[in-house]
Order: C-alpha cells, then sequence, then structure tokens
C-alpha cells in the first residue's frame, strides 16, 4: 500500500429496519474525497473544493487508478509528504482537451464579430483564462495576426496547470496533430497557409517566435486569485463546466470586474450567463457562440 499505509478496521455498517446499508460505499467514497481537496487546500493552497462533483470524482478515481492507490485516503496521505505525489494528483484534476482552432464557428464570429470594434483601440489586452498547454492561445494569436492587429496586442495566458503553462510556453506540439489542427483553421476563416506559423522540426511543430512576443504565460488560479485589469477581450472556453454553480458565479464577476466598459467575454458552447447574478451588467454579442458584451453603464 502507498506510504506504507495499515487498514484501518472498518466499523460495523449501521442497518435500516428494511435491512439496507445507511452508510454506502459512495457515501465513504464522497468524505474521502472531501478530506482529500481540504488536504490539498490547506497544504498547498489549490483549492477544488467548488468543483462540480461528478468531474472531480471521476478525475480523482482515474488518477488513483492509474497510481495504484487501493483508496482515495492513501492518495490524501501520500500526496501530504511528497510534493512530487500532489504535482502528479494537480496534472490529472486541472488537465484539460484542447486543440488549435477548436470550434472554428466560434473563431469565425470572433474574426467578424468582435475583432471590427477591438480595430478602434490603439493597444488590445486580451486575456486567456484555463490556457491548458496553448493550442487555443496561438489561435487567438494568429487570429489578431491575419487581421494586422497582432502589433498591438498584449496576450495574458494564464493556468492553474504549472507543467501545462510550460508546455504552452514552449508551443511545441506533435506534428500529427497538425493535419487536424490545419482543417479547423482553414474552417475558421484562415486567410494563409497554416504552415506559416510553425517550424516542422523532428516530429513536432514548434510555434512562431513572433507570436510568441505577444503572449505573456503565468500561473493564476481562477478560484483564490484575484482579477486582471483593463482587459479588453477574456476568453474561457470549456472551463467554468467543471466548476460548480457558486463557483462559476464567483469567477463571472472576477471575469467582470477584469473587462473594461464594452470588453468582450467569451465562454464555451456549453456555459452561459444567463444564470449569473452578473448576467445584467452583460449583453448578448453572439448568443450561439457564447459571446458577450460589458455593457458601459455597468458598475
Amino acid at each position: 500500500m502507498p506510504g506504507g499505509l495499515t487498514r484501518k478496521a472498518e466499523r460495523p455498517r449501521i442497518r435500516s429496519g428494511k435491512g439496507d446499508d445507511l452508510e454506502t460505499t459512495t457515501d465513504v467514497e464522497r468524505i474521502e474525497i472531501q478530506l482529500l481537496l481540504e488536504a490539498v487546500y490547506r497544504r498547498y493552497g489549490y483549492d477544488f473544493r467548488s468543483y462540480a462533483e461528478a468531474s472531480i470524482t471521476r478525475r480523482i478515481h482515474r488518477h488513483r487508478n492509474l497510481n495504484g492507490y487501493r483508496s482515495i485516503s492513501d492518495i490524501q496521505h501520500v500526496i501530504l509528504h511528497d510534493r512530487e505525489a500532489f504535482l502528479r494528483l494537480l496534472h490529472d484534476l486541472s488537465i484539460s482537451v484542447t486543440e488549435m482552432f477548436r470550434d472554428p464557428p466560434f473563431y469565425c464570429s470572433l474574426r467578424k464579430c468582435v475583432l471590427p470594434k477591438l480595430k478602434e483601440l490603439p493597444f488590445i489586452r486580451i486575456w486567456l483564462a484555463g490556457c491548458a498547454t496553448g493550442e487555443e492561445v496561438y489561435s487567438v494569436a494568429i487570429l489578431f495576426q491575419e487581421e494586422g492587429l497582432l502589433d498591438r496586442v498584449q496576450i495574458y495566458a494564464t493556468d492553474i496547470n504549472e507543467s501545462a503553462i510550460d508546455k504552452a510556453r514552449q508551443g511545441i506540439y506533435p506534428l500529427e496533430q497538425i493535419q487536424e489542427y490545419t482543417r479547423n483553421y482553414h474552417k475558421a476563416g484562415g486567410k494563409s497557409a497554416f504552415g506559416e506559423y510553425y517550424t516542422a522540426r523532428y516530429g513536432h511543430a514548434a510555434m512562431q517566435a513572433f507570436l510568441k512576443q505577444h503572449i505573456l504565460f503565468s500561473h493564476h488560479n481562477l478560484v483564490t486569485d484575484g482579477s486582471f485589469g483593463e482587459m479588453h477581450l477574456i476568453v474561457c472556453r470549456n472551463v467554468l463546466i467543471y466548476f460548480s454553480k457558486e463557483l462559476q458565479d464567483r469567477v463571472l464577476h472576477l471575469f467582470c470586474e477584469s473587462l473594461i466598459e464594452d470588453g468582450f467575454l467569451c465562454l464555451g458552447s456549453k456555459e452561459t450567463l444567463r444564470y449569473s447574478t452578473c448576467s445584467t451588467q452583460f449583453q448578448e454579442w453572439d448568443p450561439h457562440e457564447r459571446i458577450y458584451r460589458k455593457r458601459s453603464n455597468a458598475s
């Protein structure tokens, strides 16, 4: 058993008059998960306690199986004393699926409905929250390059996962994925040959340096860290779906505080501002692609 733990004798189960267990395995695991997430927060400062239960449970089970733990409680014991073990857990809890120009219609809308407004500005500040390994960041940079705006853009790309940020900063991706990325790029209204934006080398594609010059990658925890002020565009797609309703609302208020008046907020296809307490401070700019604009009279 990991960490040299010995199994504690289980206390007798309490049964109801109908013979059903009042304490089920699911109940025990729910307690174990709560204790694990509390331990992660107190020991390392990462707060996953308000993440959607189904998602966080699935990821913890996967981590347990991949690493050979016999129980969730064993994970807690090991990560409290082994930072490397914690980092492996953090990777599994925060990993996200991404690709370049994912959901091409979104990028078409961004190009046609948002960039014409941003062109009016002398300088453009963009925050990509939950940037994962950076594919979306470079997609946005390419989009602004093709519209002649990249020279006056600063992109702040953040994520909770340090190893993901390192990969994003390197901007090197398996060449076998480029074919799919190229298809996405053209569906998103790409104006050039996609090969202009990377250099193929040793089975990998390295994103061009001129794109990286306008991107600042950094660590940021949407749950515990503060706002980024004076943003003109915030892109946070397919991140909020992993949060509880309460945490979603808190993060959306964070975005609202970080946006200038008339700034734009882009969410994922399954995410919405509709039920947030800050929804009245936004207008739907493209409802189908979940693009919102902060009202000029928002407080």
